[in-house]
């Protein structure tokens, strides 16, 4: 795959992309970004955001969810998927941002991947939405890739390397971004294997 074509490509996915917000964006903190991020995984979108809003607007800082009790936060959270895990997780991630980190989110990948609750996937997501050269494979990401011929790798990390090296550095964080955007609006895979059919044949 040539790098022309692969731009091309996805900027038509992009074109093509859904307006709605995805759980990583829009919230008042890196702190709240973060959870969001956490509470996403294997989640959808909009469940994630509702709820981690009314989690939010009782528990808006570190200090306060590290302090909260598990049962509390599992009310809060259930409709989410693995809300029990989630609910352990954020709250021992909150009691380590306070101890290890001054109460500030790492913007380190390495000392990101640390945290409770945080995999090389979520790390990414965060990191992007700040605004660093990152990019984050999940399940949009990385069937999108190979059926495109951007990757023919399984493996998310060597699905992650091969886009490094196939498109350029400005685009990386907008790479799970626009990719979920375009999976989540066409629902019907039928649908979006057509469109994916039509830019894979973009020159």
């Amino acid at each position: 795959m040539e790098t022309q074509k692969a731009i091309k490509q996805f900027n038509e996915i992009k074109k093509l992309s859904g307006k709605m917000r995805l759980a990583a964006e829009s919230w008042n903190s890196d702190f709240q970004t973060l959870i969001a991020t956490i509470l996403s995984a294997r989640s959808l979108d909009e469940t994630t955001i509702k709820y981690a809003t009314v989690l939010f607007n009782k528990y808006p800082i570190p200090k306060k969810l590290a302090k909260a009790k598990l049962k509390d936060i599992e009310k809060i959270i259930k409709p989410i998927n693995f809300y029990k895990n989630k609910s352990k997780n954020i709250i021992k991630c909150s009691k380590q941002i306070i101890k290890e980190y001054n109460s500030k989110i790492p913007r380190n990948f390495e000392e990101l991947i640390k945290l409770r609750g945080v995999g090389r996937k979520t790390a990414n997501v965060f990191l992007s939405e700040q605004g660093h050269d990152k990019i984050a494979v999940d399940a949009h990401v990385h069937y999108i890739s190979r059926y495109l011929g951007w990757t023919k790798s399984k493996k998310p990390e060597d699905v992650e390397k091969d886009l490094e090296k196939l498109l350029p550095k400005k685009l990386w964080k907008k790479v799970n971004l626009t990719l979920v955007k375009f999976g989540k609006k066409y629902t019907s895979k039928k649908e979006k294997n057509n469109l994916l059919d039509n830019i894979k044949n973009i020159i």
